[in-house]
């Protein structure tokens, strides 16, 4: 079948009427319209909110289409037949919907919504951080009523401390006590300043560059009072905030007890009270006393232990820093009475954390003892930014108090008198180039008695104390190797001296 014959068969379909209205959309004079397409009625809401209803006819078929295929809204609605004035009965209805709010309402709920979203995260935070205070502010009330509690219970009427108010209590119980409850150093501050005030000095056993120490008695007992003037605030202050790391307390560091301010003759007196030991300082012990083997090594190796123990950091949240002493000498060890040694005043200690890195000087100026200094002080070599290098300082100090126990050893009968190191190479009170010229220029050491070398203790501590004081400090031993190294000597020495006890028996 060709094009032509297509066309020729194919019948346009006839056209129809629709109703119409209004006029305007009609045939001329008349109230419908034809199309061969589709009739429609439509309604329609004008800016008014009115109703405008139509009825009329499509001559477009693209017109038809897209009119017809449009679902109804709230405001539009259009409805679509074909037939003979299929459309005058057709009446288009909106889409239902919820009563809809006017513009300027919803405007204000949007407003609304956004203020309450603002607002009540903001108020639920107030509260939480009014809560939070109140109950900080509880908890503190109650820690107070306790401690004002603890504080009440240290007095009797007359002012004085209870005996009996940790049981029967010793000051010796309170430290114990303060210890073992985590504070690991001295007192509570609370129970520091109630101890001070009840200390009464006894007699000055001692005077140095920074005041005096005095011996003096609480409850009976016997403790040291190390006095500093006013105008040494610093050292004191330094002194109590290390006395005051947790975790300090050892059996060879000086027990501390308490720090606090006085007045006495209307002068201002900073007074920091630790244990007392009879024997005195190390070097007050030397001078009066022969040593045997074993009471030598005993006395190293509970004095290398106190500097390990401050030289060790311990981590955690109840740790300890690294401490350097910066000013060891026999005269800042003392002697307890089971000849045993302890470290003092660490009035120039510098801390060092690991975990910040960071080096506390403290605000004191003040350098050590020059007799003990390390050579890379002595020419300023010394770098400050490396806490190992205060630590070997200590070291190098600690090598003369070595040899300054060792001296008086007696073998045999045979001994020397109690000297201080390089006492035939400088002044009784040497200058800083007094000993940069002995220790630095001439790299001179305190001399080996030939004597030593007839006795194998006494040469193991010649070869140890020169591994502390060599010119190179990175060549030091560390304290800790010390202490051992004395550790197995002494060992030894107790085991040979047991062997000597069974034979004699």
């Amino acid at each position: 079948m060709t094009k032509g014959e297509t066309e020729m068969n194919y019948t346009a379909p006839l056209p129809f009427r629709c109703a119409c209205s209004p006029h305007d959309n009609c045939d001329e004079g008349q109230n419908f319209c034809e199309t061969q397409l589709k009739c429609f009625a439509s309604k329609s809401k004008d800016e008014l909110g009115r109703d405008i209803e139509n009825w009329g006819c499509f001559d477009k078929y693209e017109q038809g289409q897209l009119n017809c295929r449009t679902p109804p809204s709230n405001r539009v609605a259009i409805m679509c037949c074909e037939g003979e004035t299929c459309n005058s009965g057709l009446q288009p209805h909106y889409l239902e919907t919820p009563a809809t709010i006017p513009a300027n309402n919803t405007q204000m709920v949007d407003s609304m919504q956004l203020a309450l979203a603002v607002i009540v995260p903001f108020v639920a935070m107030v509260i939480i951080i009014l809560i939070i205070v109140y109950c900080c502010r509880r908890w503190h009330r109650r820690r107070m009523d306790v401690l004002n509690d603890r504080e009440a219970q240290l007095y009797l009427y007359n002012g004085e401390i209870q005996a009996t108010q940790v049981g029967d209590s010793t000051l010796q119980d309170l430290f114990d006590h303060s210890c073992s409850s985590g504070s690991g150093s001295g007192l509570p501050l609370l129970v520091q300043r109630t101890v001070a005030k009840q200390v009464s000095l006894v007699e000055c056993i001692g005077k140095g560059r920074y005041g005096e120490v005095w011996r003096g008695t609480y409850q009976g007992e016997n403790v040291a009072v190390k006095i500093f003037s006013s105008r040494d605030e610093q050292s004191w202050a330094r002194e109590s905030e290390i006395y005051n790391t947790v975790l300090l307390r050892h059996e060879n560091i000086l027990g501390f007890l308490a720090s606090d301010m006085t007045s006495r003759h209307s002068c201002t007196q900073l007074w920091l009270i630790t244990h007392y030991h009879e024997h005195g300082s190390l070097y007050d012990f030397l001078t009066r006393t022969v040593l045997d083997r074993q009471s030598v090594l005993r006395l190293a190796h509970t004095a290398a232990a106190g500097l390990v123990h401050l030289h060790t950091e311990i981590f955690g949240t109840q740790g300890k820093p690294a401490i350097a002493h910066r000013d060891i000498k026999s005269k800042n060890i003392l002697v307890k009475k089971n000849l045993t040694c302890c470290i003092a005043d660490l009035g120039l200690a510098v801390m060092h954390s690991q975990t910040t890195n960071k080096i506390d000087m403290g605000s004191n100026n003040k350098v050590g003892t020059k007799r003990y200094m390390a050579p890379e002080l002595l020419d300023e070599t010394m770098n400050p930014e490396c806490f190992d290098s205060f630590k070997r300082v200590d070291v190098y100090a600690f090598g003369l108090v070595l040899w300054e126990i060792t001296r008086r050893c007696s073998i045999s009968g045979i001994g020397e008198d109690y000297k201080p190191p390089f006492y035939d190479l400088v002044p009784s009170d040497p200058s800083f180039e007094d000993m940069k010229k002995v220790c630095v220029d001439g790299q001179h050491r305190p001399s080996i008695p030939n004597r030593w070398s007839t006795d194998t203790t006494l040469t193991a501590m010649a070869k140890l104390m020169k591994e502390c004081w060599y010119q190179n400090p990175a060549a030091r031993l560390t304290m800790l190797r010390v202490k051992k190294t004395v550790g197995k000597m002494l060992e030894k020495e107790t085991e040979k001296e047991h062997s000597i006890d069974i034979i004699k028996t």
